[in-house]
């Protein structure tokens, strides 16, 4: 085996179908094992996955009988991955509401230079809308905005002003590092939808630094690689579509706040604004 896919599902079932259909049309289905690890869906989404399973000798179900949260999750199906198929050489992780293009495989396989380099690759995310969602931050976050995700994490109330005032001057606040999304580079963190990490990443790392239930797994992940002295890649012809927000988007909007306010205090700790 050369290639894994491991995502979290939470009662969104029919995304991760259509994820794994997309990488298993391929003339290299034979060469790609999936791990889907689903976070204590109800039942009626556990029996859409293990039908699924049923259908694909490649696809693996790992049923956690809590739900972990994101990177935790994954860190369940790498493990999986690297006890039953020790081969492995890349490893997809990420979200369920991801299509792979149809050069996916190949893609990945003609960068073997770039992950002798680079423990970790960032792939060109694009929604279904045509939104660019990488590089996610090339090289830093201003002080001035740094101060703003304060603010926005100190009070509910003053988080959904700053959301309206966001949406209302975005042709003018929005950062432009995604406009760089045809450039190849290193940068300082790729969008936590998708990542490949590569040989580099087991030679340094056990799994992945998952400190939060949800919520700053890009911040997380560029700290736990910058400890070795390691960045991330953004690589621009490995080619990822995003459905964007389906586990999130069902989430009630305080319960999504309040769960990055607490990977907000964390990020403090390693990010400050002076």
């Amino acid at each position: 085996m050369t290639l894994g896919y491991v995502c979290t599902n939470f009662n969104n079932s029919k995304y991760t179908i259509s994820a794994i259909k997309s990488l298993c049309n391929g003339k290299h289905r034979s060469d790609i094992e999936i791990v889907v690890v689903d976070n204590s869906s109800n039942v009626s989404e556990k029996e859409l996955l293990t039908e699924i399973e049923s259908q694909y000798e490649n696809v693996h179900i790992v049923f956690n009988e809590e739900n972990l949260g994101y990177f935790k999750g994954l860190n369940c199906g790498i493990q999986y991955l690297k006890c039953n198929y020790n081969d492995m050489k890349y490893i997809v992780i990420g979200n369920n509401d991801l299509i792979f293009s149809n050069n996916f495989y190949e893609s990945v396989m003609d960068k073997e230079t770039i992950f002798e380099q680079y423990a970790v690759v960032s792939p060109n995310i694009t929604t279904l809308d045509g939104v660019h969602q990488n590089p996610h931050v090339i090289n830093t976050i201003s002080r001035f905005r740094e101060v703003i995700y304060s603010i926005y994490h100190y009070n509910y109330y003053l988080a959904l002003i700053i959301n309206k005032v966001a949406k209302i001057t975005k042709n003018y606040t929005d950062r432009n590092d995604e406009e760089q999304h045809e450039i190849a580079q290193e940068i300082h963190q790729g969008h936590g939808s998708c990542y490949i990490i590569g040989p580099l990443f087991f030679q340094n790392f056990y799994e992945l630094w998952a400190p939060t239930f949800l919520m700053g797994e890009e911040f997380f992940l560029s700290v736990q690689l910058e400890e070795k002295g390691m960045r991330v890649y953004y690589e621009p012809s490995i080619n990822v579509t995003h459905h964007c927000n389906v586990s999130v988007g069902k989430m009630p909007r305080k319960q999504i706040w309040k769960l990055s306010r607490e990977a907000h205090k964390l990020y403090r700790q390693y990010k400050s604004i002076w």
